[in-house]
């Protein structure tokens, strides 16, 4: 099985959109993303468009822009976080990525942080590619594993037609089949492995606060549910005082505690998405401790202070409003 023989993906002859209705679809899949077309006003050849399937999101995503970009202001301005799997399907596309560049052929693939700047170049030239929105905090906290951003794999290396193949099999699935919550673990898991770090530790540069937070930011997403997770430990991983680091960190208008707390919310919030797929015995309060969280009543109020609902929300069914 093939993704690259999918021909619901492939066209023989694609529309054209208007400019401010292709942007529209894709922030709304993926979020803050800013295009620029070769020519200002200039149609879109191609679609931007979202794929559910075996409780797992795609963007489906084709264009002959001159490029997209993601800042800084982007990704603030975005309430999720998400590691993006990329498989190239059509085309090329160079990439720009945590101080990375590669250029995507068909058939490779490449993993992308959502908290990170990103710019996808295409040069006017058509590219199609799918997406696979993968749960960050899910991620890095389920799994010891240590895995590498912005690293291409070939279209012929086993691991991307391992990754291929996988997602070719998620796309033939019913959302109904019972094997849906299985083929999404092993999707992260196969991620996980085939980008696999090469055991070359990352240094943060002490004179710098942007690269400090940085690698705080890995370690926080890597050591998430682990009771010693504070500034302090923090601060002694990186070689830094505990005052330098909150520094770094009001720089950026937030505190450590704050970043950990959320980013246990996030976590929370997609275990408990779990549960009402899987139909899991675990409750509530078992998913918040196991996140991290000690006191559940400051739990249910920071949950709903981010996300405006409380956690049993989320566990209601979704009742369609007639029509």
């Amino acid at each position: 099985m093939e993704l690259l023989n999918n021909q619901a993906l492939m066209q023989h002859a694609w529309a054209t959109v208007p400019y401010d209705q292709w942007t529209s679809d894709l922030q709304s899949i993926c979020g803050n993303f800013n295009p620029k077309a070769m020519e200002s006003g200039k149609a879109v050849t191609g679609a931007a468009r979202r794929i559910d399937v075996c409780g797992m999101e795609f963007a489906h995503v084709s264009n002959d822009l001159d490029r997209v970009h993601r800042d800084w202001d982007d990704i603030r301005r975005d309430a999720n976080e998400h590691l993006f799997l990329i498989m190239q399907l059509e085309g090329s596309c160079g990439l720009e990525h945590v101080g990375l560049q590669a250029v995507l052929d068909v058939g490779d693939c490449i993993l992308v942080d959502s908290t990170r700047p990103t710019t996808f170049h295409f040069g006017g030239q058509f590219s199609n590619h799918l997406s696979l929105h993968l749960p960050r905090q899910i991620m890095y906290a389920e799994s010891p594993i240590d895995f590498d951003i912005a690293r291409k794999l070939e279209a012929f290396d086993p691991m991307a037609m391992m990754l291929r193949a996988l997602v070719a099999k998620i796309m033939s699935n019913s959302a109904s089949d019972a094997a849906s919550a299985n083929l999404r673990h092993l999707m992260f898991n196969a991620t996980r492995q085939a980008f696999v770090s090469n055991g070359e530790a990352m240094s943060a540069l002490n004179d710098s606060a942007s690269r400090r937070l940085e690698m705080v930011d890995i370690l926080i997403d890597r050591h998430l549910t682990e009771s010693d997770l504070s500034a302090k430990w923090l601060a002694t991983r990186i070689g830094v005082s505990i005052r330098t680091l909150q520094q770094d960190f009001q720089g950026i208008g937030m505190t450590c505690t704050t970043v950990i707390r959320d980013k246990r919310l996030r976590l929370v919030r997609e275990k408990i998405a779990q549960i009402k797929d899987q139909r899991s015995p675990r409750t509530i309060a078992e998913v918040a401790y196991s996140a991290g969280f000690n006191d559940i009543s400051y739990f249910n109020r920071s949950f709903k202070d981010l996300f405006d609902c409380a956690p049993t929300d989320l566990l209601r069914p979704v009742t369609s409003t007639a029509q």
